[in-house]
């Protein structure tokens, strides 16, 4: 966050770990071990539509050398129990993955920990830290920034323009090809309950980054100071955890609440709904967020998982079914996951060497790594998340795929990725490719090399557990950090949407030794025969499916259109044969032609909407779906039907 009053921050924290340590209870996170509190919907502060991000000039505040606040969790390493699913070895795969178009992102501002994250699109890539963004093509060339984050709201008013305080994420929502941005802001003194706590969001009007967004600010934290959020795409809504430190101070569990996306996505008054989760041993969460064209079942809840410092065997596992037409309908339900035993990274804290001096780093080993990368493959569906466990002397990343989220959730395969070669891997993120193969990307270092950006793969072929793309350099490090011991907080390894094939992986490093001189390298990979459709998922002939626009407004007795198109992403061109779900009574849907060619002519399909003027007002989605000849995908429209239509109409 990189904010003001270090001095009094510190001892006020200083208080709050004594009190956590007298108050706290310490629970595991299985079912039925916490307490949920849900609130009612709340509606937003304030929202508008901003002018184009191109036309705002960019602001770039000097700031003074902060370290951002110490809010953290209990320290519980549970003992010293064997890893059994460590990989001590590094497999020198032959076609081990070249990294490609890559370079050097956001630098200091500052304050540290950066918080480097980004998303990529179609054609652009957007990097955020802790207290500014900017916007590149994916080539790197430089389209926007860097500027503050709270650029976003110039114009905007309140806490929102004001205030520029940091723990910011991006995402691309590729469901809708529109960009997400959220951070707090934090007006006044933010400890025991005298601050105003505000969640910021912005949702762009169309897919480039530089246009107009719609803008949010969301309230209702009371004296809950909402650290560390984390935010992830699903169908129904924008979903962002927290971790809560009552009176700013004293950690009292998580919370996540969702954010009206369909609403959102039109510009129009949205609410939030959130529940929070009162165990204090549960450190964090993270929301599931969307890869890959395929969208999640039908009305299937958001996935969330966290890890317990209590347990060193399983991880908690959360469904939070939102209800925005009858709120107490909302359902948020728990159970816990086993896994391989493990111990936390340095019990938690920072243990991790770097070269040319003492100073040790910060593994974040008390918490789960973002993202929570969600995928469907039509006859399955995947989760794929990491976080750094101990190794013998050094420090690893435990990796899982997590299967049958909707049902009852288990652990398809897992391994912790921790060759004997002396280093020290941490601060994981994880993908997967359309193919099934799933990338890792992570920090690296020991007393005889600077921290670096490492990453892995594996084919989904391949034996279970198993890195097997080599051990590959992304970014060399220059220098290791001075004086203090925050390190990252969290990287991002996003999935290219162009072909659902390339990785790009963002990562902090240091081009010298020192302080505050942190930057990021942006860079991207690929494991091999994604693109030519082979590779270890098996897949040939394959397609994606797009609606443009992605969401229609009509009033009732009219007709709208929307152009469905299929683009080939590998093997030989197929028919797709076109049909949709979730069109609401007196509403008639029809594609002009019923089957298209992806690949081929024509590969796209006008999609009529015809909306009877007995039709009921409000905001649906309707599923397009393609059924090739040898894969299905599917794509949202939101349709929402205004209340008056022309006279003419004979609907």
């Amino acid at each position: 966050m990189g904010r003001r009053r270090l001095l009094v921050v510190l001892f006020l924290l200083a208080i709050g770990v004594v009190l956590a340590a007298v108050l706290g209870t310490h629970r595991d996170a299985g079912a039925g071990a916490f307490t949920a509190a849900k609130d009612g919907p709340r509606s937003e502060i304030k929202h508008d539509k901003s002018p184009p991000l191109r036309t705002l000039t960019p602001k770039v505040t000097a700031k003074g050398k902060k370290v951002r606040e110490e809010h953290r969790f209990p320290k519980e390493p549970g003992g010293a129990q064997p890893d059994p699913v460590v990989q001590t070895s590094s497999v020198a795969a032959p076609n081990a993955p070249v990294a490609g178009a890559g370079w050097g992102g956001l630098s200091a501002n500052g304050s540290l920990p950066p918080d480097p994250n980004a998303a990529v699109g179609p054609s652009h890539v957007v990097e955020i830290v802790n207290q500014h963004f900017a916007v590149y093509s994916k080539t790197g060339a430089l389209l926007y920034g860097p500027t503050d984050t709270n650029t976003l709201w110039t114009g905007f008013g309140g806490d929102c323009e004001a205030y520029d305080d940091g723990d910011a994420t991006v995402a691309y929502d590729r469901l809708a090809d529109r960009w997400v941005i959220q951070q707090f802001a934090i007006s006044g003194p933010y400890f025991f309950g005298t601050g105003q706590y505000l969640e910021c969001i912005a949702v762009s009007t169309g897919p480039d980054p530089t246009g107009s967004w719609y803008r949010y600010a969301f309230g209702g934290f009371a004296d809950e100071f909402p650290d560390y959020p984390k935010l992830g795409v699903w169908p129904d809504g924008y979903y962002t955890t927290y971790n809560l430190f009552a009176g700013g101070a004293i950690y009292d569990g998580p919370e996540v609440c969702a954010y009206e996306r369909a609403k959102m996505l039109l510009g129009r008054a949205a609410t939030q709904q959130c529940t929070s989760v009162g165990d204090p041993n549960l450190n964090g969460l993270l929301p599931s967020d969307v890869d890959g064209a395929t969208p999640p079942p039908p009305g299937s809840p958001n996935y969330l998982m966290g890890l317990s410092a209590a347990s060193g065997s399983t991880l908690a596992f959360y469904k939070f079914h939102v209800d925005w037409a009858t709120p107490a309908n909302t359902t948020f339900t728990g159970t816990s996951v086993p896994v391989a035993p493990f111990n936390l990274a340095c019990g938690g804290s920072a243990c991790v060497p770097q070269k040319g001096i003492s100073q040790t780093l910060d593994s974040l080993g008390d918490r789960l790594m973002y993202r929570l990368a969600y995928r469907n493959f039509g006859d399955h569906e995947s989760l794929v998340v990491t976080h750094s466990v101990a190794s013998g002397t050094v420090t690893g990343v435990r990796w899982y795929e997590v299967r049958n989220p909707g049902g009852a959730p288990s652990v398809y395969q897992q391994g912790t990725y921790a060759p004997a070669d002396g280093k020290y891997r941490w601060m994981g993120s994880a993908a997967m490719d359309k193919n099934g193969d799933i990338a890792l990307g992570y920090s690296v270092s020991n007393g005889s090399m600077f921290p670096s950006l490492g990453y892995t793969g594996r084919l989904a072929g391949d034996a279970l557990g198993t890195m097997t793309q080599g051990d590959n350099t992304l970014k060399a490090g220059a220098g290791s950090q001075k004086t203090y011991d925050r390190w990252g907080d969290y990287s991002s390894m996003s999935i290219d949407p162009s072909d659902d094939c390339t990785f790009w992986y963002t990562n902090e490093y240091l081009p010298g030794t020192g302080s505050f001189n942190w930057t990021t390298w942006i860079g991207s990979f690929q494991l091999p025969g994604c693109a030519s459709g082979g590779g270890g998922g098996g897949g040939t002939d394959d397609f994606s499916i797009a609606a443009s626009p992605s969401s229609v407004t009509i009033a009732k007795g009219q007709t709208g259109a929307v152009t469905i198109s299929t683009t080939l992403t590998s093997g030989s061109p197929q028919t797709v044969a076109l049909s949709q779900t979730g069109a609401p009574a007196k509403v008639t849907v029809t594609f002009t032609p019923t089957s298209v060619v992806a690949g081929g002519t024509p590969s796209a399909s006008s999609m009529k909407i015809a909306v009877s003027r007995k039709a009921t007002s409000g905001t649906y989605t309707i599923t397009v779906k393609g059924t090739g000849t040898s894969a299905t995908h599917t794509t949202p429209v939101v349709l929402t039907i205004a209340a008056k239509g022309s006279k003419n109409s004979k609907n």
